[in-house]
């Protein structure tokens, strides 16, 4: 499967970043398994998951996602090489000052993560969200100290604006500090307006890779949820119930249609066209099926025509709503 080289960091990443957060909560880990090696076995080698992934789930306090991606490095010898890996830092671990972006929990956080991940490196650490209650100087000098260390390879920004991500690049290069080389943001064909614009712009200008998280909106972009009706017992009700619009129904026709032209899954397309997107470099999309997996390889294979982008871009913009 074709690769491509993920902003300056030199890594090299799949055209879909696989999305770790269902490790430990709706897989469990035997199921957790089963769809690493699918993974593999279909050519995608990037993983992102968190400290805090799932404490969300029943029972769950956070670390569920790296401690089964450990045990899984650990039962299939040599395999971690052939992984690029991305954590993050920064959410609420539950623990007096077990959040944020200090020195002194950064420098702890990381040690953490990597006994769960049982590796001795992260190829690209996040700062997962703003903490405003520290000197970007600290934070990057907390990551400049990893880096150093060999504990981590690349580091990016996840949830940071234009304002806040131009500053903490400014005081980069004011201090001699390592800058973040990576962004993680909402985006997808609805959510447009929190990396479009300045963000995406300064991205593009600086080479600062883009990795999108929410990238099928919770779900709705798969085209599953078009009515109320169809979120009655979904997990996802709340988060998908936003996309029931006038706009996001245009978006769902759009997609049905460029889908329809190409014998293809409104979920497919929807990925194909960040995969496409200038300034993205790589979607993250999480699976529980295999035949999900099969989609991501036919996501990353399709190419869409200059009109059809367009019929898509068009139809998730903001303007369309007016």
């Amino acid at each position: 499967m074709k690769t491509n080289t993920l902003g300056t960091t030199g890594l090299e990443i799949s055209p879909i970043v696989f999305g770790g957060n269902v490790f430990g909560w709706t897989l469990d880990e035997a199921a957790s398994f089963r769809m690493l090696d699918a993974l593999i076995d279909h050519g995608f080698t990037t993983i992102d998951t968190a400290d805090v992934y799932s404490a969300w789930g029943e029972g769950n306090s956070g670390g569920e996602s790296e401690t089964i991606l450990g045990k899984w490095f650990a039962a299939r010898p040599g395999l971690r090489e052939k992984v690029t890996l991305f954590t993050k830092v920064g959410s609420d671990m539950g623990g007096p000052g077990e959040k944020g972006l200090s020195q002194a929990w950064i420098s702890k956080a990381i040690d953490l993560s990597l006994e769960r991940l049982k590796t001795d490196h992260v190829d690209l650490y996040f700062s997962h969200w703003p903490d405003d209650s520290v000197r970007h100087e600290e934070t990057l000098g907390a990551y400049r100290d990893l880096l150093a260390a060999g504990k981590i390879r690349a580091i990016g920004a996840s949830n940071y604006d234009y304002a806040l991500l131009s500053s903490a690049q400014r005081v980069a290069k004011d201090h001699g500090l390592p800058a973040y080389q990576v962004l993680q943001p909402e985006y997808n064909l609805y959510d447009r307006d929190g990396f479009e614009g300045d963000l995406r712009a300064f991205c593009i200008a600086q080479n600062i890779g883009v990795v999108t998280y929410f990238s099928l909106a919770a779900g709705f972009l798969s085209g599953k949820y078009r009515r109320p009706e169809d979120l009655e017992g979904s997990k996802r009700g709340d988060m998908v119930r936003k996309y029931l619009n006038d706009r996001g129904l245009a978006v769902l026709q759009a997609l049905d249609e460029v889908a329809l032209a190409h014998n293809a899954k409104p979920a497919e397309v929807a990925l194909a066209w960040l995969i496409a997107r200038e300034g993205v470099s790589a979607p993250i999309a999480s699976a529980t099926s295999e035949s999900q997996l099969a989609s991501f390889v036919k996501a990353a294979e399709l190419h869409l025509a200059e009109d059809e982008m367009n019929a898509l871009t068009e139809a998730g913009a903001v303007e369309a709503a007016q």
